[in-house]
């Protein structure tokens, strides 16, 4: 079985029990399965030897997908319409975890993953800062129940929580932290969709945070704005967002002050401008379910990723000088995102993990990032 060595160093013997009360069976859930995460994730714990049953809207589409992810054809399958509708299901049928590749996390998280206590497991892919701050805010109840409950477990904020959680190993609290998440995806055909609309207009609502004293404040979206040139020598450009990169970041390290950028967000001075008073005009509820409606609706064309690498990059100073930097590289975002959801689910599958809501270094440790392909470069 694979144990992150970070894990065991820091958390000793984590294996976990279940609750007396209830008892979950042997089967892994995956929510959204005919997604590309979502198929990407099937494939890879169905060849890991695990009991994967996909849940979705279309029988259809959950059976054929099952079968491209190497399911037999009489696999189980699981239909259902809502987050609501799958919680009744998993209350119902007890699966030991969940993952939930469906999107809109902020809404959906929290009905999953309470659904899935006491004594069955949760995780998901979860980059906005609403949703991983929605989902850290259960750590007590999850603890109550037995349950683990893992958000953000995809590229972003593992690919910059574990550089983070390397640079601070051993050192104290530092006094600042810059996080930037920059990844290389390639686009697949098709429509965009409702969860990723909604995602990305959420962020333009949310704005711009960051952490000054300890405090999360409001900052402009769009901040920050920043040229990396990558040890591969690629370049890209960066700027501010809400994001759960930044929680993971503040909470890893213990930081005064925290900022994090990313690239998707609008670089351009112009674009930049208009991006708060896009956020507010979206704040509307009928120009934002409009704006989520009209975006859903877009069909996307193919095309190759970028760059060849995703990185995660972090720079880390204390209080009398001393800084490091650090880089988490790896291959295509999504596909890395695949892959540690896989790698987190077949650990908490397996009985490793400890109850409570993690961001995934905190939970399993930062070389967790490393089954999933990625590569540490650290001065």
């Amino acid at each position: 079985m694979l144990v992150p060595g970070a894990a065991r160093k820091r958390q000793g013997d984590i294996h976990m029990t279940e609750t007396s009360e209830v008892r979950t069976n042997d089967e892994v859930w995956v929510v959204g399965a005919t997604g590309r995460v979502g198929r990407g994730v099937t494939a890879r714990l169905a060849a890991r030897g695990l009991t994967v049953v996909p849940v979705g809207r279309s029988r259809e589409r959950m059976v054929a997908a099952g079968a491209g992810a190497g399911l037999p054809g009489d696999a189980k399958v699981v239909v259902a319409h809502s987050a609501e509708r799958i919680a009744e299901e998993i209350v119902r049928e007890r699966p030991r975890v969940v993952v939930n590749t469906m999107g809109a996390f902020a809404a959906t998280a929290p009905v999953i993953a309470r659904a899935c206590m006491p004594g069955g497991h949760y995780v998901d892919q979860a980059s906005d800062l609403v949703a991983v701050q929605g989902l850290l805010a259960l750590h007590d109840e999850a603890v109550r129940a037995g349950s683990t409950l893992v958000t953000g477990a995809g590229f972003g904020v593992l690919a910059t929580e574990a550089v983070v959680a390397k640079l601070c190993e051993g050192r104290p609290a530092p006094h600042r932290v810059l996080v930037d998440a920059v990844g290389s995806v390639a686009v697949e055909a098709g429509v965009l969709g409702a969860a990723l609309a909604a995602s990305m207009v959420d962020v333009l609502t949310t704005g711009g945070r960051r952490y000054e004293n300890g405090r999360l404040v409001t900052s402009r979206l769009g901040a920050d704005p920043q040229r990396l040139a990558f040890p591969d020598g690629e370049s890209a450009k960066s700027a501010g967002v809400a994001s759960g990169e930044l929680v993971a970041a503040h909470t890893v390290s213990g930081a005064a002050f925290v900022t994090a950028t990313s690239g998707l967000v609008p670089t351009a001075p112009l674009l930049r401008a208009l991006l708060p008073l896009l956020g507010r005009l979206l704040s509307v509820p009928a120009l934002r379910r409009l704006a989520v409606d009209r975006l859903g609706q877009v069909r996307i064309k193919a095309a190759p990723r970028p760059r060849k690498h995703s990185w995660g990059h972090a720079v880390v100073e204390w209080a009398d000088g001393t800084r490091h930097e650090g880089w988490l590289r790896a291959g295509d975002g999504m596909d890395f995102t695949a892959d540690v959801t896989a790698t987190v689910t077949e650990l908490l599958a397996r009985g490793v993990g400890r109850p409570g809501s993690w961001t995934p270094a905190a939970a399993l440790g930062a070389d967790l990032a490393t089954p999933a392909g990625g590569a540490f470069i650290l001065d």
